[in-house]
């Protein structure tokens, strides 16, 4: 994918400037658009000309600061993407009476901002642009609900697209749960991350409503090897049998192929559930208790069968009283389909929220604040197809699985994935066209 590397001139961005003022009105924009214009004009530097960049200069010391991942291109990035440090989920409602057109003209604004922001550019009407010149691996990646698909195109919505079904597992929360469209912004840098959020919402509070809000971190940046499997927050490396990225099964499971084929070409679907994790009885199990409830060594991530973190499981393989090894009730043995079209690519985030005198999401607290974690997993598969691939899955977990004890998912919601981005074009297009 080719990268978005060129500043726009100064003109574009006052064309944009007076573009968003009709989007919006005078009376919504007037003032911010003098603003913006000021702050572009003010941070031209000494005896710059007109039609050069405006943007601050970076600071090239940075280990990871400068580095940007390409937004443009046939795909989405954030979904192959290396997953980042910090993640934040922002699901929107569409306001009562939008139309296609307005529909539209929020894409493209959201479009513009973000292919300016993850380049380390200031977003287009940007009142503190130093905060956008360290991108550090930042990918904005957008996801449409039923309701926002079928204002655009009604006879694309895929058969998938629409809440799981109900499981008994499940103790959904309305505000973890469903929304129009979805945006996920992820990076290395939490400042980065906090800039582009609220520069995004802006471009959005016209449009729509807030629905929710879900921010997950994992290891820092550097404080692992490249492409290690990262860590939840029960210990255990979470991810180890995803297939891996670049490779035929990877492309074949989040984007398709002859047989389980996507919505759009080189788009996929999104499943994001919030799954609340008791640690505090967790804390109770000792340590062998734990891996074989999972079914993998807590040191290496290997299968309890295996020595490395991705040897294959061997479920036949019984101890020496006669039972499974990997017993059929954990986890890596009612995750692991034995068709493996139902393979999906797992990208999750963990959170760590305050217990509070709130009853804690996981059952730990008795509505007296006695819980000491408040802590979880924001679980964000891609898959080609939710119910041929997610379903089945969620379903043999949601029957037998040993986990389930210190688990509870209190959020879902699925979204549809569309294609990237050309330059000059906006996300969604292809369902205006």
């Amino acid at each position: 994918m080719a990268g978005d590397t060129e500043p726009p001139s100064t003109g574009a961005r006052r064309q944009g400037v007076n573009r968003r003022n009709l989007l919006f009105g005078g009376a919504a924009t007037g003032f911010g658009a003098l603003a913006a214009a000021g702050i572009q004009l003010s941070g031209r530097r000494a005896g710059q000309d007109p039609g050069e960049d405006m943007t601050p200069a970076a600071d090239t010391t940075g280990v990871n600061g400068t580095t940007v991942v390409p937004f443009y291109g046939a795909r989405q990035a954030g979904i192959e993407t290396p997953a980042q440090a910090h993640a934040v989920f922002l699901s929107l409602d569409l306001k009562p009476g939008l139309t296609a057109q307005r529909l539209s003209a929020l894409l493209r604004l959201l479009t513009e901002d973000a292919a300016a922001l993850t380049q380390g550019r200031p977003a287009l009407a940007d009142t503190e642009p130093e905060l956008a010149v360290q991108p550090s691996r930042l990918t904005v990646t957008f996801g449409f609900g039923q309701a926002l698909v079928a204002l655009a195109a009604p006879e694309r919505v895929p058969a998938w697209l629409k809440p799981l079904p109900a499981f008994g597992i499940d103790r959904l929360q309305p505000e973890y749960s469903g929304g129009d469209l979805l945006i996920q912004v992820c990076g290395d840098d939490p400042v980065a991350l906090a800039h582009a959020r609220r520069m995004l919402l802006k471009d959005s509070r016209s449009f729509t409503n807030l629905r929710w809000v879900q921010t997950g971190f994992l290891h820092a940046y550097g404080s692992g090897p490249p492409g290690a499997t990262p860590r939840n927050l029960f210990g255990q490396k979470d991810g180890s049998g995803n297939p891996r990225a670049g490779s035929t099964e990877f492309e074949r499971v989040v984007w398709g192929d002859g047989h389980i084929k996507p919505w759009l070409e080189n788009g996929t679907s999104l499943v994001i559930r919030r799954i609340a994790m008791n640690l505090d009885t967790w804390d109770e199990l000792d340590r062998r208790g734990r891996e074989e409830s999972v079914g993998r060594t807590l040191a290496t991530g290997a299968p309890l069968t295996g020595t490395k973190e991705h040897d294959e499981p061997d479920f036949a393989a019984l101890n020496g009283v006669g039972f499974p090894v990997i017993a059929d009730s954990s986890h890596l043995r009612r995750a692991r389909p034995d068709d493996d079209r139902q393979r999906i690519f797992r990208r999750p985030y963990n959170y760590d929220d305050a217990p509070g005198a709130v009853a804690v999401e996981s059952g730990t607290a008795d509505g007296a604040g006695q819980g000491i974690s408040n802590s979880g997993q924001i679980f964000v598969s891609y898959q080609a197809d939710v119910d041929r691939q997610f379903v089945p899955i969620q379903q043999r977990l949601d029957e037998l699985d040993i986990l389930n004890a210190w688990t509870v998912p209190v959020g879902s919601a699925v979204f549809a994935i569309p294609p990237g981005v050309q330059e000059g074009g906006f996300i969604g297009e292809q369902l205006f066209s």
